[in-house]
């Protein structure tokens, strides 16, 4: 079956998850009576559901069970917990291609602060191309659109500003020791726990559109042996679990608490927590800048932004798009 958006489609899928989310079993043929579909139907939707990574299992009479009870988004349970971020800008969708995606083939409509959160993606996208892995209900896939007035020229570090953002959230949900790598990762024990991707749309001189993409690791299972760099989730940082709408409005308050303060003071605001946060701070490291690399010892960073690379001739500061940074 195709991961299909149509609307029959994702009513069908929504409803078999929110029916096996607690955990407990439920037989097919109940499903299809809820649903007017045949056994047959709800078997090739599980199927589908376990494609895009939900751990689904079936027990002749007895029906399918999830091996994991999941937390759903909620829209109300949200916006209990939000407290700068006005919910009535959340969209809240099931299974989509891209939360970036969604939000620019509308942009044209979007205000400041608008935001989309999905259950799964079928062609999430991190940086320099690469696929970001999102099984269902596993993390958080968020975007959020902001416009600034001040062109390309103006945006410079914002990448870092919304990472200090998302260590921030993390820490009011009780997350100690997250760190940043540069220029869109954050860290934990040393090893990948989300990432930024902001994608620009504009003309020189002129204001500029920004799609904030973000994707959190929460309980990663199935798909996440095609992630290719060592990571790790919050459930491996706290096995007592934790709660996934709140955290989204955490979330959401510090990335809209950063925008704000980004629009009026640029990167300025975020250094300091930044430095304080950096993962390789006075660590050797390898900058791979297309074909060639460089070593020294990481400096943090300077008021634009820029990588401060320290080397046998001097500090050096290096920025780009296409650099890569890796532990000695």
């Amino acid at each position: 079956m195709k991961h299909g958006t149509n609307k029959q489609t994702d009513t069908i899928r929504n409803h078999i998850v929110h029916a096996l989310a607690n955990g407990q079993f439920c037989s097919g043929e109940a499903l299809g009576e809820q649903l007017g579909i045949s056994r047959a139907a709800v078997s090739k939707y599980i199927k589908a559901l376990g494609e895009l990574g939900l751990n689904v299992f079936s027990v002749t009479g007895k029906g399918y069970r999830l091996a994991e009870p999941i937390q759903l988004l909620d829209g109300e349970a949200i916006a209990l917990h939000c407290q700068r971020f006005d919910t009535k800008q959340l969209k809240l969708l099931n299974v989509i291609d891209s939360t970036n995606q969604y939000l620019k083939d509308r942009i044209s409509t979007l205000a400041n602060g608008d935001v989309c959160l999905a259950e799964a993606q079928t062609a999430g996208r991190g940086r320099r191309g690469r696929t970001w892995v999102s099984p269902y209900g596993a993390s958080l896939y968020l975007s959020q659109f902001w416009q600034f007035a001040g062109g390309y020229q103006s945006i410079g570090g914002l990448s870092l500003a919304v990472g200090v953002a998302i260590t921030q959230a993390l820490e009011k949900a009780g997350y100690q020791g997250i760190e940043l790598k540069w220029p869109n990762d954050i860290y934990a024990r040393g090893k990948k726990l989300a990432g930024v991707l902001i994608e620009v749309e504009g003309q020189m001189g002129s204001a500029c559109d920004c799609i904030i993409g973000v994707g959190l690791n929460m309980a990663l299972d199935l798909g996440s042996e095609q992630i290719d760099q060592p990571w790790i989730d919050l459930t491996t940082l706290n096995p007592d679990g934790f709660d996934r709408n709140r955290i989204s409005a955490l979330l959401l308050d510090e990335l809209t608490h950063c925008a704000d303060v980004f629009s009026q003071s640029g990167l300025a605001s975020f250094l300091d927590t930044w430095r304080e946060r950096n993962v390789f701070r006075d660590k050797p490291i390898t900058l791979i800048i297309g074909n060639r690399t460089v070593q020294g010892i990481c400096k943090g960073i300077d008021a634009t932004g820029a990588l401060l690379l320290q080397q046998e001739n001097g500090v050096h500061a290096y920025n780009g798009g296409e650099i890569s940074v890796r532990a000695n």
